[in-house]
């Protein structure tokens, strides 16, 4: 970590999140939507492809947040906000494969996107809540929320090691390149496994490393915060879930971020009989 403490880097993700979120809510003269998806400002999807979980950190590679991450007319009618403040390196959503009724949560929710495609998708009997630990993000979520006219949404303020929800609450867990950036990645998952209603599932997206990637290697492949430098390993990401009481984990890689570093699906089962 460089010298750095957990503390000093959980703040340093805070703040460049927050400084994502407030580009959005802070609209200045002559700074596009373009210019907002390209900026890096905040991002594993901006700068140059050392620091981006998404590949190299061109418009021309990365095609703008949502339109590689998701799929054609998948994010029509959301809000433009919504939509400038996608984060992430994937389409969790997807992954979750989420049903009618479902109740789902968002681990770093960020301006809402995958939170409000969830609600879409369970339906008005199902839920989606998303917890996130900036303020400004979680303005953000909700001014969206308001806007989508999604009554069946909640935006928690809360740390994903530490999720302010009760046991079995929910049927589905997803992320979008976030549990990369936590400093405590057991807590995460236990958190996870916590959760989740006996049978549940996860289906997320993040930055993993290939399994000769050491932490030196990648601390040298891109920052923290870009998404880099803290990627677990294929291997201790499976082991992880393993140990903290999931069964059938795997580990997908979809594109390359960086040398040795991909996005990745992550996909696990909480047993029916716990």
């Amino acid at each position: 970590m460089s010298g750095r403490t957990s503390t000093d880097l959980r703040e340093q993700v805070r703040s460049r999140y927050a400084a994502a979120a407030r580009t959005v809510l802070e609209p200045r003269p002559g700074v596009t939507a373009q210019s907002v998806e390209l900026s890096g400002t905040g991002s594993c999807c901006g700068g140059s492809a050392a620091d981006s979980c998404c590949g190299a950190g061109t418009a021309e590679a990365v095609g703008g947040f949502s339109e590689d991450l998701y799929r054609e007319g998948e994010t029509d009618g959301l809000p433009e906000e919504a939509v400038l403040a996608s984060l992430g390196c994937g389409n969790p959503i997807a992954v979750a494969d989420l049903h009618e009724g479902e109740r789902v949560l968002d681990l770093g929710s960020g301006g809402g996107i995958d939170v409000l495609l969830s609600a879409r998708r369970v339906g008005p009997t199902g839920f989606a809540y998303g917890v996130d630990m900036t303020d400004d993000m979680l303005t953000l979520a909700r001014a969206n929320a308001a806007k989508a006219g999604a009554d069946n949404v909640e935006f928690l303020k809360g740390e994903i090691e530490a999720v302010p929800l009760p046991d079995a609450a929910v049927d589905v867990v997803i992320s979008n390149c976030v549990i990369n950036l936590s400093t405590d990645k057991p807590a995460v998952l236990a958190e996870m496994f916590r959760v989740l209603v006996p049978g549940g599932r996860i289906g997320i997206t993040d930055v993993v490393a290939e399994d000769h990637m050491s932490a030196a290697d990648r601390t040298a492949a891109g920052s923290y915060v870009g998404c880099i430098a803290g990627a677990l390993s294929r291997t201790e990401y499976t082991e992880g879930l393993t140990a903290a009481g999931f069964t059938d984990a795997l580990v997908t890689f979809t594109n390359e971020a960086a040398p040795g570093m991909h996005s990745a699906i992550i996909r696990a089962v909480k047993p029916a009989s716990s």
